[in-house]
């Protein structure tokens, strides 16, 4: 799974999805079944790009030179890992991962996508964006549909 870049408290933490969308991501997977151990998770651009507002760091979404640059490093990881199916979660990472400038999440996601130089993926919502959805009933139903796609991404990589 690659997601867009660290947040602030994966940037603290020096791990990807640790933080709240993290958190939704884990009920996700165990939900699905699947063991957050068994899946690789990155981020497409590897640092912390924000904006300080007081006490806080605010996200700041990467611009096209950020991402170009980082994508040596993503490159690099996808030849180490080998993995039979990636999944780009939000539209920043599907972006670089399928080397698309649109993509369209709510008319592309559950679809395999062939990848640039081989492989395969699939594009679905960050768990962030889900947080940010403006009531309860829309939060729900954007989880339903994370916990759909990986169910769909994990039957996409048995069937390599």
């Amino acid at each position: 799974m690659v997601g867009e870049q660290p947040g602030d408290q994966e940037d603290l933490a020096g791990r990807p999805l640790v933080g709240p969308a993290g958190k939704l991501l884990d009920r996700a997977l165990a939900e699905t079944g699947l063991d957050r151990k068994k899946v690789y998770l990155t981020n497409a651009v590897k640092h912390f790009k924000n904006e300080p507002r007081g006490k806080k760091r605010l996200h700041k979404r990467p611009n096209r030179y950020e991402t170009e640059v980082c994508r040596v490093w993503l490159d690099k990881e996808i030849s180490l890992v080998r993995p039979q199916l990636i999944l780009a979660l939000g539209v920043t990472a599907a972006q670089i991962v399928t080397g698309r400038r649109t993509v369209v999440i709510s008319r592309e996601r559950g679809r395999l996508v062939e990848l640039p130089g081989g492989g395969r993926g699939m594009v679905t919502a960050h768990p962030s964006a889900i947080l940010r959805m403006p009531d309860e009933r829309s939060r729900r139903t954007g989880f339903a549909a994370l916990v759909r796609d990986i169910r769909r991404a994990v039957e996409l990589a048995a069937a390599a």
